[in-house]
């Protein structure tokens, strides 16, 4: 916690700390975007061919399933972090992510085994489901537990930071793939590259990690985690509030997450007959001003508060959303448009969205809350996302997925008046 006097003399952000803890959520997200960004390419390796928009939508099947792993993985490595601390949880989750991604790139094809490919592809998914499940909350709640209370927003913005920048990287592969490989040489193993990535990333992060020290408030406060009995009802029982709150502005969030860095890849190009390179390269220079944009929004939410960033997120975002879909066409000033007013909307939330976590909960039950109920909503409204947009796409519908989202929003926009503001609070 910083006193007055720190504050006088001024802050000095911890920021080789900050980047060891956000490493592992920066491969987190790479692993787990590769998989949508380049599913294009590698749909028909893992399914019978024959029938492209099917392999599509099977393949989207098992990214959503995987995301169904994810509220579990929150729970059990949530309780985890909560009573062995956050350090040796976000260790666990970088192996089992690091894992999955170098086993998803050494896998064989249907072609090779049959239906064992979608087999072992789901199963490697689901190790990562479960990885990302904890990885978010307990990467949330590090960050929350290590910042000053009136410098919350800022240490949080690392969070996207990291997320950002991977998911840049990822996009900024696919448009240099795309523009050096063939799609027959792409399909047949260039998308095996950004995977086997994954993995020399997951060396590098889990060395980065094993040099964090635990937080002071964990430290304080895990004899009391250790007797909270039935955890789960108990974030139920003692704070639905928070849970309803969490619930309501998650679901907007993973919406325009999956909608912006991966379902609209894809139905960009299948759908709407866009270029892949121009997509990719929308892509990338929207994530760039998405990153860079992140530590400017978390410090205006220190001084001005979490709520009004939140609001306007929302309304923005319940307005815009299906006119920008009509800009979803062949050509790059259109796709740049959509992709940078997007997700410069979105870094109203991403930048603070460890701060706003980690106020809901108090410290013997944030790792189980945050990854139990975040998750749960990421894997009902995220996980589906690809697969609802390409199903619809495929029946003619897509303008009905936008429609939704902005429904989203607006239900997010009624939760988010009920927050209460929580900028300079200190965490319970």
């Amino acid at each position: 916690m910083a006193d007055s006097t720190t504050e006088r003399l001024g802050h000095r952000l911890p920021v080789k700390k900050l980047f060891a803890a956000s490493v592992g959520n920066a491969l987190e997200w790479f692993d787990w975007t590769i998989y949508a960004t380049f599913s294009i390419y590698f749909a028909s390796e893992f399914f019978p061919k024959g029938n492209e928009a099917l392999a599509l939508i099977n393949t989207f099947a098992t990214y959503a399933l995987a995301f169904f792993f994810r509220p579990l993985g929150g729970m059990l490595l949530g309780r985890f972090a909560d009573i062995r601390g956050r350090k040796p949880a976000m260790i666990l989750t970088i192996v089992l992510m690091a894992g999955g991604s170098v086993a998803i790139g050494l896998l064989p094809t249907f072609d090779q085994v049959g239906w064992l490919a979608p087999i072992l592809l789901l199963l490697a998914r689901v190790a990562q489901g479960l990885s990302l499940g904890g990885e978010v909350s307990n990467a949330s709640a590090y960050l929350g537990e290590i910042a000053p209370p009136s410098r919350r927003g800022r240490y949080s913005a690392f969070f996207y930071i990291s997320t950002g920048s991977a998911v840049l990287l990822a996009s900024i592969l696919g448009f240099v793939l795309a523009r050096t490989m063939s799609k027959a040489d792409l399909t047949a193993y260039g998308w095996r590259i950004p995977f086997l990535l994954g993995g020399v990333l997951g060396i590098i992060g889990l060395w980065l990690r094993r040099s964090l020290a635990e937080t002071e408030i964990f430290e304080e406060k895990k004899s009391t985690a250790k007797r909270v009995e039935r955890p789960l009802r108990t974030t139920l029982r003692e704070h639905p509030r928070a849970v309803v709150q969490l619930v309501g502005f998650s679901m907007l969030s993973t919406l325009c997450y999956y909608t912006f860095f991966s379902a609209l890849t894809s139905f960009a190009v299948k759908t709407r007959k866009a270029d892949d390179v121009d997509v990719f390269l929308a892509l990338s220079i929207a994530t760039a001003l998405f990153v860079a944009l992140q530590y400017p929004m978390g410090a205006l939410s220190d001084r001005f508060g979490r709520k009004p960033q939140l609001l306007v997120w929302s309304a923005a975002t319940a307005i815009l959303i299906v006119p920008l879909s009509t800009l979803v066409r062949p050509g790059l000033p259109g796709l740049l448009v959509v992709f940078c007013v997007g997700l410069c909307l979105y870094t109203a939330m991403t930048s603070i969205a460890p701060a706003i976590m980690s106020e809901l909960f108090p410290t013997e039950l944030r790792g189980l809350g945050i990854g139990a109920w975040y998750n749960l909503t990421v894997a009902l409204f995220g996980g589906t996302a690809p697969l609802v947009l390409t199903a619809l796409s495929d029946a003619g519908l897509s303008t009905l997925f936008f429609w939704y989202v902005a429904a989203g929003a607006a239900i997010a926009f009624f939760v988010i008046r009920t927050l209460p503001e929580t900028k300079g609070s200190d965490l319970r």
